[in-house]
Formats: structure tokens, C-alpha cells, sequence
């Protein structure tokens, strides 16, 4: 049986409807039909979410950000403080709905484009025959079957893969609107250390300014589990009255987020004709959390071959290397061997900010990699590398994801 569409897209978050958006630009060599599916309105569909990522003025998606920044900031746990002034870089917020918004643009002109919003309840490879479907479920009850020649699922990973370290970075965020100008809407706090440190793994503040008097806030933790809704809380309240001493102010709008932090191998396909996309395709970061920028990567690669009538040869968004070094941090976080706080602002005081994000980011070249190592903590760092190959997968005991991930990167880190 042909199938229905050349490419389906199972979810509308950041990596369905970034691969939507580029599948569908003008200028294809090969015209492809599309078929968006996306969860109905209720707790299957993502909630708004902030996503940051790091590039040059004039991005794609400049006209729809809600700020960014020149400079960085890194506070250790004592205080002292690294900005950073980026001269190639901007760090960028974009808020989904503005995201979503500036996507719809395009897709209401791409003539081969259809969107649907159904629940789908199984993705897989068409019985016999090339190609892949997916099964859905509308509103109204009545089940669907959409076949495409290929088919993309960006829903959340559940579970996560078997792996030797598994953590979680999970936070909440506040915007707030404060009383007094307190904010420097030029300089963006990525990690304040003076936060009450867990007893596995590390937590931090976040700020990204907007105006004087406007902000988002979020206490992040990275560790084997969330908290419940009063421990963020508890934890946004000290950091907001006790250490950033911002007086009076209101809260406009709160976001949460977990973001997985794994060593395990997420594959790319899972049949044929069918392929993981977004996080569950590999996209987060495992050290870091972000996935942003590694979404568009990936989603750009995939377009540029299929519209070109190129056959399809899936993107890896990390390379070997910076799997392998984002294990030896996770591990040796995990069993305490290094304290996060302090890792990280050894990174921040001794690397030069720029090739910091090009390693965050894993796009740092071998020496670059090499110099960053020397920053580390380096007997334990060398005792992690040695014991990895003899530590086995087993299954994740952490909590199962949301619908959607929010990311301050992105992920936000």
C-alpha cells in the first residue's frame, strides 16, 4: 500500500517543529508531502517553555527571541564572580509560543504540509512493505493510521536506556517583576553556586534578565530525583530573598522542567523507516542539558538530505568524545568523587568563556578538549576513566520524564 505522506512527524516540540520548519523551506529539489501530529490540548501536549542556546547575532530566530545577552556570569559558591564578554556569541532565550508562532508562518504556506492533533498510541514500521505508520487517536474517539515513507518521533523517551550513570536536571523558574531596578539586562547568570548543595550532585541559581525589573529565576539541581512543588519552593524563596536580595517583587508566570542526564544510548532508529528525533534521539547534552542547538543540527541535516533526494543517513549529535566525556563527569558527580560547584567554577575561572561553549556545545576540537581536561580535578577524573569500562548498564531507576522537557538551554544547562 503507498504510503500516505513522505515524512511524518510524531510531536510539535522543539524537534518536531524544528524539522517540520526546515522539511518544509522553499527551494526543494525533491517537493516532500508532510504530516504533522500533535497531541490534543491536555497533559500529553508540552506546556510553554524557555529554550536558550549560543550563536551569532542574526540567527534564524532572531526576529522571535525574548532577549540575549553579551556577557555571561559564573558565581562560585564563596561569591566571586567570572563574567564573560562574548565577542562571536550572543546567549539566546526564545519562548516556545513565540517559537511555535514564527513556525506557523511557514507551515501555513507549505501546500503539502497537513497537521493533525491526535494522541498516538503506537509508531512502527508498516507490517509488510516499506515505509512506517503511526496510530492515533482524535478527539472524538475515532482511531487514525497515518503511513509515510518515513516517520520521525520526537515524543519523550520512556523509559530512559540502561546506563552506568543516571542522573536528572530538574528545576523550577519564576518570572518575576520586581519593585527596584536589580537586574543588568546586558548579563545573563548561567550558574550561581550560592545555593544549599544536595547530597548527590550539585544545584545553582539561574537569571536571565529582560529589563531592569524583569526576570526569570530558577533553582536548578542536577541529582537522582526531583523535588516536590514546596522544596522549589523553599529553594526559589531563599535564593531570591537571601542571596539575590531582590526585595519586593511579584510572580508573573513559573515554569518547570526534567531533563535527563545519561550515559545510556539512545538509538536513532527504532525500525526501518522509523527514527528518534529530539532528546530521545540524542540531542540532550548528558553533562549539560541543553538540546536546543543540537536539534537544529540535527533537523537541518535530515532536511538538507531528503529535500535534496538524498538517501537518509541519520546525524549523530554528539560525537564519540564528547560521549565519552560527559560519562567521566557524570560518573564521577554521581559518586562524589569531585564537588559540582567547585568543578565547574574551576572551568568558568580558567577556561576562556568562548571555547568553554564551544565544549558545551561539543563542537571543541582534540586540544581544545585537552586543555579544558587539565582544568579538571585530575586524580579523580583519571579514576573515573579507568573504572567506566567495567561498570554495567542496568536499567534507570529515575523518574519518568514530563510529556515535554522544558530547556533552558537550551535546556537550558
Amino acid at each position: 500500500m503507498p504510503a500516505d505522506f513522505d515524512v511524518v512527524i510524531v510531536g510539535a516540540g522543539a524537534a518536531g517543529l524544528s524539522l517540520a520548519y526546515d522539511l518544509c523551506a522553499q527551494g526543494s529539489a525533491v517537493p516532500l508531502s508532510v504530516a504533522l501530529v500533535d497531541a490534543p490540548p491536555g497533559p500529553l501536549r508540552a506546556p510553554l517553555r524557555t529554550w536558550c542556546f549560543w550563536e551569532p547575532p542574526g540567527g534564524p530566530y532572531d526576529q522571535s527571541l525574548a532577549h540575549s545577552w553579551p556577557r555571561l556570569r559564573f558565581r562560585a559558591a564563596d561569591g566571586a564572580s567570572t563574567v564573560v564578554k562574548l565577542s562571536r556569541l550572543h546567549y539566546k532565550m526564545l519562548r516556545s509560543d513565540a517559537f511555535e508562532a514564527l513556525v506557523e508562518q511557514r507551515l501555513v504556506r507549505a501546500p503539502a504540509l497537513r497537521r493533525m492533533e491526535a494522541t498516538a498510541s503506537a509508531v512502527r514500521d508498516v507490517p509488510s512493505g516499506a515505509g512506517g505508520e503511526v496510530l492515533a487517536q482524535v478527539a472524538c474517539g475515532e482511531r487514525v493510521l497515518v503511513r509515510g515513507r518515513l516517520v520521525f518521533d520526537s515524543r519523550p523517551p520512556s523509559p530512559l536506556p540502561p546506563a552506568r550513570t543516571t542522573m536528572l536536571q530538574h528545576f523550577t523558574g519564576w518570572f518575576v517583576r520586581t519593585e527596584r531596578p536589580v537586574f543588568d539586562p546586558e548579563t545573563a547568570d548561567l550558574m550561581d553556586f550560592r545555593t544549599p548543595q544536595p547530597a548527590r550532585g550539585l544545584s545553582f541559581g539561574y537569571v536571565l534578565p529582560l529589563d531592569p525589573h524583569t526576570a526569570l529565576v530558577e533553582y536548578t539541581e542536577f541529582s537522582p530525583a526531583p523535588l516536590d512543588a514546596e522544596g522549589y519552593r523553599r529553594a526559589l524563596r531563599h535564593y531570591t530573598h537571601d542571596v539575590l536580595r531582590l526585595g519586593p517583587f511579584d510572580v508573573t508566570a513559573q515554569e518547570h522542567g526534567v531533563i535527563p542526564m545519561t550515559d545510556g544510548r539512545f538509538p536513532h532508529k527504532q525500525g526501518r523507516s522509523v527514527y528518534r528525533i529530539g532528546t530521545a534521539g540524542g540531542a540532550t547534552r548528558p553533562s549539560t542539558g541543553y538540546t536546543f542547538a543540537a536539534v537544529q543540527r540535527q533537523s537541518r541535516a535530515i532536511a538538507d538530505q531528503l529535500r535534496s533526494g538524498r538517501p537518509l543517513r541519520m546525524p549523530v549529535p554528539y560525537g564519540r568524545r564528547a560521549r565519552m566525556m560527559d560519562a567521566v563527569m557524570l560518573r564521577a558527580l554521581d559518586s562524589g568523587r569531585v564537588n559540582g560547584a567547585d568543578f565547574f567554577s574551576r572551568l568558568f575561572r580558567g577556561v576562556p568563556g568562548e571555547r568553554l561553549l564551544s565544549f558545551m556545545d561539543g563542537s571543541s576540537r582534540l586540544h581544545e578538549d585537552l586543555l579544558i581536561g587539565l582544568r579538571t580535578p585530575m586524580a579523580p577524573m583519571l579514576r573515573t576513566v579507568f573504572e567506566l569500562p567495567f561498570r554495567i548498564r542496568r536499567e534507570s531507576p529515575a523518574a519518568p520524564l514530563p510529556p515535554s522537557p522544558s530547556a533552558h538551554e537550551e535546556s537550558t544547562p
